[in-house]
């Protein structure tokens, strides 16, 4: 898993006309941005998104972005509230970094008009780590862009008491939008749509991060 901090394509829809410019914590520290990488499928395409949205990220000075790559992450699918060291040794890997984030940002791919096994198991083994946090998502498919998978995630976060961003960055038939080098190759509508979907999370992620400041929240 990549732990180190780095400092389709729809636009869902641009905010409305004489809206509130988002807030960032450019004041402040930097908020601390969980990159879930869903895919861990053999051949996967997620690498080239991800070194996508890892290069808008590193435009940004809100955030602080550690990587959690579910392919380099090995947790059985039978849960435990004892679970074995071996088990224990690799929700180490993983555990710290949910449970430091201030927001986290999915990037998911659709099977078979839902998302991935892997994805769904790492939220199982976690609970209050996803508690009163931001949750934004980076889609990849065939003709939907991965939104279906999005949609059942929103109810998965909503049980975890995370708030879902309303915006999305999706890929449509995403194989043939970027070149053999990875780069995208009509970038501007990408490029607004993941400014749309940062803005709204570190709006998310510092109004909320006051908040627990303030006062806990009540699970």
């Amino acid at each position: 898993m990549d732990l180190t901090n780095s400092t389709s394509t729809t636009v869902s829809s641009a905010p409305a006309a004489g809206s509130a410019a988002a807030p960032t914590a450019s004041s402040s520290a930097p908020l601390n941005l969980a990159l879930i990488v869903a895919s861990d499928r053999e051949g996967r395409f997620a690498p080239v998104i991800t070194d996508w949205l890892r290069s808008r990220l590193a435009e940004r000075e809100d955030f602080a972005v550690t990587v959690v790559d579910l392919a380099e992450i090995d947790l059985p699918t039978s849960l435990s509230r004892n679970p074995s060291p071996a088990v224990r040794a690799e929700l180490a890997k993983v555990s710290p970094v949910l449970a430091a984030a201030d927001a986290f940002v999915v990037l998911t791919p659709e099977y078979n008009h839902s998302f991935p096994a892997s994805l769904k198991n790492l939220m199982d083994w976690h609970f209050t780590e996803w508690q009163a946090k931001p949750v934004g998502f980076v889609s990849y498919g065939g003709i939907s862009g991965g939104l279906r998978a999005v949609e059942q995630l929103r109810q998965v976060f909503a049980e975890l008491h995370a708030v879902t961003v309303r915006d999305t960055v999706s890929f449509h038939s995403a194989w043939g939008l970027f070149d053999d080098e990875g780069r995208h190759k009509d970038p501007a509508g990408a490029e607004g749509a993941a400014k749309v979907l940062l803005d709204q999370l570190a709006w998310w992620a510092l109004a909320l991060k006051e908040a627990k400041s303030t006062r806990p929240y009540a699970a």
